[in-house]
Parts: C-alpha cells; structure tokens; sequence
C-alpha cells in the first residue's frame, strides 16, 4: 500500500472514530432531556399536566438528573416541584399556564411569607433544599394571579373563614409572629411564584414571568443564585404585592439583564421581619444588582422593610429606573431590629420618579421612642455615587432620635427635583459635587444632623425666597468649594439653637447676594477658615 493510500485510510478512520464519538455523545445528551410530552402532558392546555410534569422530574432524578423539556405550545399545570440536578428548560415557543384553582396548591408546604416562616400554599415554581436547580428559556410562565389577588381585596375581617384559612390556622398554631400579625391572622397567603428555600446553585434565565399571585421570584436561605436575562410583567394596578425579584435572607447573589415592571417593588432585598426575622437571624449578605431596567413599580430596588435579620454587602450598578414611584428606597422601623450596612449604589438613571430618588426611612411605620435594644434598627456605611434623574424629590434621609442614619455619602450627582435633600437625625453626611435643581425649597435642608460635609453643592435654579443650604441644629458642618450661580439670593441659612461649629472655606460667593444668614437663635459665629470670596 502505497504512503498516499495509507495517509487517506488513517483519516478515512478518524472521521469514522470522531463521528461515532460524536453519535454517541448526542444520543447520552438527548436522554438527558426529558420532553414532557412523553410523560402525557399536552400542549394545547387540554389537560392538566401537573402529574405529567412530576413524572418526568422524577424520571430525572432516578438518572441522577436531567433536562425537564417543554416545547412550544401552552400547557396547562399546578405547583412544580423540583429537586436536586434538575432544568427546567421551557423553549421558545412554550408557555406554562398555571391553574388558579387554589385546590391545587395542596398540600400546603413551608414556606415563608413577608418575613415569617409558616406553612401555607404551594409557591407555583418550589424547592425544598435542593441544590443544582435551573429554569431557563425563552418561554413565559404565566400565574394567572388575578383570582387570588381579587380574594385577598375582597376580603372582610369577621367573615366566615373558608377551608384554605381554617387549614393554614390548623398547621401554623405555634409560629412566631411579627409585630403587627394582621396578615397572618387573615390566614389566606397568596403563594409566591418561584420560592425556594434552603437551596443552593440556582439559576433563573431568560424567561418571561407574568401575572404572579404575589412575589414573583423569592429565594429564601438559598446560596448561590443566578438571575439572569429575566423579563417580569405584572399589572401595576389591583395586582397587590407583586414585587418582582425578592432574594430574602441569602447569600452570594447575582441579578443582571433584568427588564421588570410591576405592581410593587420592582428588586427588594430582605431578611425577615420583627421576632421571627431575629430568631432565624440569618442576613442578606453579598449581592450584585446591574444593567437592569425597571419601569411600573413601588420603588426600583428596595431594602427592607424586612430587615430584622440584617443585611450588607450589597452593590446597586448601571441601572435605569423610569416611571417607578421612587428609585433607591431602604426602609425599617422599631420593633424589626438588624442593621443594614455596605451599600453601594452607582451609575443610575432615574426618570419619571413619582415620588424621591433617594430613601432612607428608619421610620417607615410611625412609632413611639423607645431605649435602643435588640429592636432598634440601623442604618450606617451606605455611598451612592454618578446619579442622574428627574425627581419629584431629590431624597428623604430619616432616622430614630435613639439611632441616627450614619455615614451616608453622595458624590457626582445631578438631579432636577420639585424639592431637595430633606435629611433629619443623621451623623457623618457628606455631599461632593452635587448639583440639585429645585423648584420649591432648598437644595438640602438638614435638621438634627451632626458632621455634615458639603462640598461644591449648587443649584443652577437658585430661588429667590429659599437658600441653597437650609441647616437647622446641626453640629459640626464643613461647607466648601461652594461656587454659586448667578442669581442666588442665599446660599447658606443657619438656624437652630443646637447648631454650632459650623466653617467655611475656599468657596466663591460673589454670585450670592448673600452668603451665609444667620438666624438670632444662632449663638456661635461662623467660622471663615481661607479663600472666601
């Protein structure tokens, strides 16, 4: 055999060896997809595919795990119930209705449910500590929640209680409940959408999700999860509770390319809520929220206020919020307890804000004081930078007489607002190269503050009856690189019998027809410390 035809038979072979391989390779690929419509599920949603669905996850499952396969069409099903090494993989093309016959969310499971840990209804998408779980695809899943929205709006204390209430009051006699147990007294939970809990890899992508019955995507103690790509659409009206993406009391957790709007907070980091959020005190740690857009919703990302098991590590990136009734909100009250602290929040574009683009409410429900104890919250050690928007207002900072905000920092941020900074009962402020625009008002107006830093602070719309700076009782303030725009009538006022300590330095106020006005209840004088003008 001539050196020619043996070099042809060896590559003859190897293409016949990589083709095998290959054969072989398709054909373990393809038994570990699992098409529902082997296991009696239809989809022309002629029948409900609820056991159909269990079956082929179950078939996985003895293989050690697989692809639970959907194909175009629309399917009809209840809960879903994953385990271990499971995908569900729902193609484009398909759509997965789920049932609003509340029957089919029996047995109730655990769950946990604004904060507190209960059982009641199957969540629609639920894991019980499993690990290595996946929905993904170009599908929608569909939760038709309006007949559970329309029961809990109809709802009157002192009616007669249907089966659904007297099961959950049977199952959960001994829980611990929060401050204000008006919700669960009520006893009827509406069932997150995807909920699962004490899990681990987890991955959400490129699915479309609507019409949950309320929180749409609700990890709880989970360790690793993924959300990706995701698209959330639920009606912004009559459709209570609707947040979209809720990661509560987890751990290294990553939402990216999500487009979400809503019928309340559109992403909300929380960590449970009052006494059961303390005794399980496990916090929301480690989370990254970027390149997402969020129209319709309560606020675009939210924490709190179930926070009693606190919460850090969280950073906010390269969002767009537009039409959202506020845009960054962190909000508590006494009685939750926890600290949220390691907050950063930067490059956001803010639009069509209803209410503030900014939010820190240790307030949120009105209260008595109280001694600072285990059910005092805090809120310290939260930055925010390279922020642009147009407002109703620039930003509402509100913290307890007992416990005051605390090194809170804003830095290149440029917004038009109706009204400005309203900042009270807060220590270690600082604001660099801020420009705020108002309408009515003050650009910051800071009362019971203490170590406020100001730092080139302008507005380019100086009111004729307002300053720029309006302090009242505040104690140590250094105000700087000021350079106001032509036409401003008062930069700084000064008022409060507890203010004091209050400097000056290299600013330039020859466009101020007055500088600084100090109020007769004002005691110290002014500190000038170089290069006013």
């Amino acid at each position: 055999m001539t050196k020619h035809k043996k070099n042809k038979m060896k590559y003859i072979l190897k293409s016949l060896i990589v083709a095998l391989l290959t054969s072989l390779s398709i054909s373990a690929n393809a038994q570990n997809y699992y098409n529902v419509l082997n296991y009696g599920a239809k989809n022309d949603s002629s029948k409900l595919a609820t056991t159909a669905i269990k079956n082929a996850i179950d078939a996985a499952v003895k293989k050690g795990g697989g692809t639970v396969y959907f194909p175009a069409g629309k399917y009809l099903t209840g809960p879903i119930h994953l385990k271990s090494n499971i995908t569900i993989l729902i193609d484009a093309g398909a759509e997965l209705h789920f049932s609003d016959d509340f029957d089919q969310y029996l047995p109730m499971v655990k769950s946990r449910y604004e904060g507190v840990d209960v059982t009641s209804f199957s969540p629609l998408f639920y894991a019980y500590k499993a690990e290595n779980i996946a929905i993904k695809g170009r599908g929608i899943i569909d939760g038709h929640g309006k007949k559970w929205w329309d029961f809990v709006e109809g709802y009157k204390e002192g009616q007669t209680r249907s089966k659904w209430q007297l099961k959950f009051d049977e199952l959960n006699k001994d829980i611990l409940l929060p401050d204000d147990p008006k919700q669960m007294k009520r006893g009827f939970l509406r069932p997150p959408f995807i909920q699962f809990m004490y899990s681990k890899n987890i991955q959400i992508e490129g699915i479309t999700i609507r019409n949950s019955p309320f929180w749409t995507v609700n990890p709880e103690f989970c360790e690793n999860v993924k959300i990706h790509a995701v698209t959330i659409f639920n009606p912004h009206k009559n459709a209570p509770n609707t947040d979209g993406i809720n990661p509560e009391s987890c751990k290294n957790v990553h939402i990216s390319d999500c487009h979400i709007s809503v019928g309340d907070d559109c992403i909300t980091v929380k960590s449970g809520k009052d006494g059961p959020g303390r005794k399980m005190a496990v916090p929301a740690e480690n989370y990254t929220i970027t390149n997402c857009t969020m129209l319709s919703g309560h606020g675009g990302v939210v924490i709190g206020s179930e926070m009693s098991g606190d919460v850090r590590k969280i950073t906010i990136s390269n969002c767009v919020f537009d039409g959202t009734d506020r845009g960054i909100r962190i909000k508590s009250a006494r009685g939750r307890g926890g600290i949220v602290e390691e907050i950063r929040v930067s490059n956001i574009v803010m639009k069509n804000i209803r209410d503030q683009a900014i939010v820190l409410d240790l307030q949120y429900a009105k209260t008595n004081f109280e001694p600072v104890s285990e059910r005092t919250p805090r809120f310290r050690n939260i930055h925010f930078s390279n922020i642009t928007g147009q407002v109703n207002q620039a930003a509402y900072l509100n913290g307890l007489e007992e416990m005051p905000i605390e090194n809170i920092t804003f830095s290149d941020i440029n917004l038009d607002a109706k009204s400005g900074f309203n900042i009270s009962s807060a220590n270690r402020i600082e604001f660099h190269n801020v420009q705020i625009n108002t309408e009515i008002g003050a650009s910051i107006i800071a009362s019971k503050v203490n170590n406020l830093t100001i730092d080139n602070v302008k507005s380019y719309t100086p009111l004729a009856i307002s300053p720029i700076l309006d302090l009242k009782n505040v104690n140590d303030a250094f105000i700087y690189n000021s350079n106001p725009f032509t036409g401003t009538a008062t930069y700084l006022r000064l008022s409060g019998t507890d203010t004091k300590n209050i400097s000056l330095g290299n600013n330039n106020f020859r466009n101020a027809k007055v500088p600084v006005k100090k109020e007769a209840d004002v005691k110290e004088e002014v500190t000038v410390i170089s290069g006013d003008k």
